[in-house]
């Protein structure tokens, strides 16, 4: 077999332009692997490269798709740390080759064996956002107990995530998310939850530490207003709304925080996960023609941590 399906996009604009078709089944260059994906994951960042508003990150036509997971079908030269047959999961780097098909062709060095009580689908939901969450809060912040933590858009991909590494670090955590969420949150480890949608947040908390906004716009200003002097505010979103000499002028400190494609980053949360520390929700999977829909629910900016694609 030497052709597979796959989401392609040859225009940017909305998630009519994800298109299903049949394309070549890629070669695994050296350094890479051929994976048969079992599941892609959706991030608010695919819709964000799809629409084109970062253009210079894309190379059109191009296969969407950063998180993957699913089992090594053939090794290229010089990979020694997988097989045919292992079960893997990791982040891609953006390449016209993404996870948004039945194959794809990944740098080992990218990848990392998936945990073993995960099935594909459920694995492709942790990379990007269980890599975010660490380096914000564990890397950047290196939160310790007593750290009051603010997390906005708890309920989120990266925000549910985040929430659990806080705790388990011995953070006061805050999240922002809608009522109906904070039940769910509070399992999480939340300690406190503010209803975004019922007025400021910040008329409603006391003095943090460390902020991870993961909203942006107007949220960036108005999270410095709720730090402690010398406090961090840790930006994850395309429009930051804020910048390190805003944070400076207040004696505050503002960084950005990005994931970066990297196997060997995943080891902490594999075995959080196998030791059932560690939980990332999938509200839905969806086939993978329908990648147009679960981009359509993504940009809603309501889903319960993630969605998922399966081939």
């Amino acid at each position: 077999m030497t052709r597979m399906q796959a989401i392609v996009q040859s225009a940017f604009g909305g998630p009519e332009e994800l298109v299903h078709a049949e394309t070549d089944i890629p070669e695994p260059g050296p350094g890479e692997v051929l994976v048969r994906v079992g599941g892609a994951g959706v991030n608010p960042g695919d819709a964000v490269l799809r629409s084109g508003r970062v253009p210079g990150l894309v190379t059109l036509p191009w296969t969407p798709g950063n998180d993957v997971a699913g089992t090594v079908e053939r090794v290229g030269v010089g990979v020694t740390r997988f097989v045919p047959g292992d079960d893997v999961y990791g982040m891609l780097p953006v390449s016209p080759r993404g996870a948004y098909a039945e194959y794809t062709a990944a740098p080992a060095t990218a990848l990392a064996p998936k945990p073993k009580n995960l099935d594909a689908a459920h694995a492709a939901a942790v990379p990007l956002v269980a890599i975010t969450a660490w380096q914000a809060l564990a890397v950047l912040a290196r939160v310790q107990p007593g750290d009051r933590v603010l997390v906005h858009a708890a309920a989120g991909g990266v925000g549910h995530v985040a929430v659990q590494l806080a705790k388990e670090f011995g953070a006061y955590v805050i999240g922002t998310a809608r009522t109906a969420k904070h039940d769910w949150l509070r399992g999480l480890g939340a300690d406190e939850l503010i209803d975004y949608t019922a007025g400021d947040f910040r008329t409603a908390v006391s003095p943090v530490d460390v902020v991870l906004d993961l909203v942006g716009g107007a949220y960036g200003g108005r999270s410095l207003d709720v730090l402690k002097s010398g406090g961090l505010l840790i930006g994850a979103s395309i429009d930051p709304g804020t910048d390190e000499q805003e944070a400076a002028e207040r004696d505050l400190r503002y960084v950005w925080v990005t994931a970066e494609p990297d196997g060997r980053s995943l080891e902490p949360i594999t075995e959080r996960i196998e030791t059932g520390r560690l939980r990332v929700a999938v509200e839905r999977t969806y086939p993978l023609s329908e990648a147009a829909a679960a981009h359509r629910a993504i940009e809603e900016k309501r889903t319960t941590g993630k969605l998922v694609l399966v081939p």
